[in-house]
């Protein structure tokens, strides 16, 4: 069992390059199922998720080879007889995204069966949606046995509501819409930069995708779609967590590679608690000096707060003169890092979907075991304040979403090691 050992208190400084994103390359990595043709994507993260969605797609009949800082997707070198339309449980049992092969093996080969998946568990997040938009395309989908099973001779375009914005909904929609026939409308879509990324892809690809980004989406469908080169977005949640990190700190982090309009919730609230921003063309710089002033937060779809750094911000306001509410509007189950800070010496309480921050109060380290992927980042960032070494467990959460996580903060001058027990 891996481990991260970390000796504080520790003041960031430095600059570090952001990875791409996890939530963009894994609907990214899903849509060459479209297409024979070869993909070629640059900027995938080395993160487990990413290894998981390659062993699946191996699974379902593509083969891979890396290139420079990415991957070759191409399903064309493999005979039909050895492609399988199934998406087991064994693979799958670990990460959500693995959900979005759905649309694009239906729209492709007109058949999919794809295991309920797994992932962190912060709460309940139902595929329904997916579900009720594809067979608005005209799909026969069932549930069996733990499985989706999906069939369909032809899609057919539609018009389609979704009844609250969901990520996965709209990207496994939107990829089946693509080759459907005629022309489908997306309603109340989400609106994440990563949907749009998608989007990119898909139109490099062939495809005829109006709106990425807004909350009404018009996809064209087309024959069939082809293979294209693309450069997977930047990891906001990633530059979120450093940053954070730097202002809790009383540091100077810079991250290249990133977009501060992608950050625009993020970065509003660290001004307020007043660290110094600066937001350039491809870089995003927080320092720090003095008292973190107290701001609350409401998690929601994008463009509000996103949910993915909540529990980071909970740390910070952790360090922050007086008294901060953090609303939980996404995820019904998304506090679990609470005890665990309680642990280090947070002075926390949960009412409800809020929590209640009262600080400044001195963290000390300890043990403490990560629950979830971005639990295991708060839990990090609190042992960066920390008084003495803390042990943060359960790292295999952290290695999901976040690409060598310790050697970017060894670079940033924190005191942090990987280690192995039995």
């Amino acid at each position: 069992m891996e481990k991260l050992r970390i000796q504080g208190p520790t003041r960031l400084q430095g600059t570090v390059r952001a990875s791409g994103a996890k939530n963009a390359a894994l609907p990214i990595l899903a849509a060459c199922l479209l297409t024979d043709e070869p993909v070629s994507l640059r900027r995938l993260p080395a993160v487990q998720d990413i290894r998981t969605m390659v062993r699946l797609l191996a699974h379902l009949g593509l083969e891979s080879s890396p290139i420079d800082d990415g991957l070759r997707i191409c399903g064309s070198v493999l005979e039909a007889a050895t492609i399988d339309d199934e998406a087991p449980y064994e693979l799958v049992k670990t990460m959500r995204a693995s959900a979005l092969v759905l649309g694009p093996l239906l729209a492709r080969r007109g058949h999919a069966r794809v295991s309920l998946p797994g992932g962190c568990a912060i709460g309940v997040r139902p595929i329904d949606q997916h579900l009720a938009g594809l067979a608005a395309l005209g799909a026969d989908v069932r549930l069996q046995h733990g499985y989706v099973e999906a069939t369909a001779k032809s899609l057919q375009g539609a018009r389609f509501r979704f009844t609250m914005p969901t990520v996965g909904g709209t990207e496994n929609v939107m990829m089946a819409a693509c080759l459907a026939k005629g022309t489908t409308v997306l309603e109340n879509c989400a609106r994440e930069p990563e949907i749009v990324d998608l989007a990119v892809l898909l139109n490099a690809m062939g495809a005829r995708v109006e709106g990425a980004g807004e909350a009404t989406l018009v996809i064209e469908g087309v024959e069939s779609l082809g293979g294209c080169e693309h450069k997977v977005i930047a990891d906001r949640i990633e530059t979120g967590t450093y940053l954070i990190a730097g202002a809790m700190t009383g540091g100077d982090v810079t991250v290249e590679g990133s977009h501060a309009a992608d950050l625009a919730p993020l970065l509003e609230k660290l001004d307020e608690n007043g660290a110094t921003v600066e937001g350039r063309d491809d870089s995003i710089r927080v320092r720090c000096q003095g008292e973190l002033r107290p701001r609350g937060i409401v998690t929601e779809p994008h463009p509000g707060f996103p949910t993915d750094l909540q529990a980071q911000y909970t740390a910070l306001m952790t360090q922050a003169n007086g008294l901060a509410t953090v609303a939980e509007t996404v995820f019904e189950n998304r506090f679990q890092h609470v005890p665990e800070l309680v642990r280090m010496g947070a002075d926390i309480q949960i009412e409800g979907t809020h929590a209640l921050v009262h600080g400044a109060t001195p963290l000390s380290g300890a043990t403490v075991m990560a629950t979830d992927l971005r639990a295991s980042a708060c839990l990090v960032l609190a042992g960066l304040v920390a008084e003495g070494e803390t042990i943060v467990d359960r790292i295999y959460h952290l290695d999901r979403g976040y690409e060598t996580m310790e050697s970017k903060l060894q670079s940033l001058g924190a005191r942090v090691e990987r280690i192995h027990s039995s």
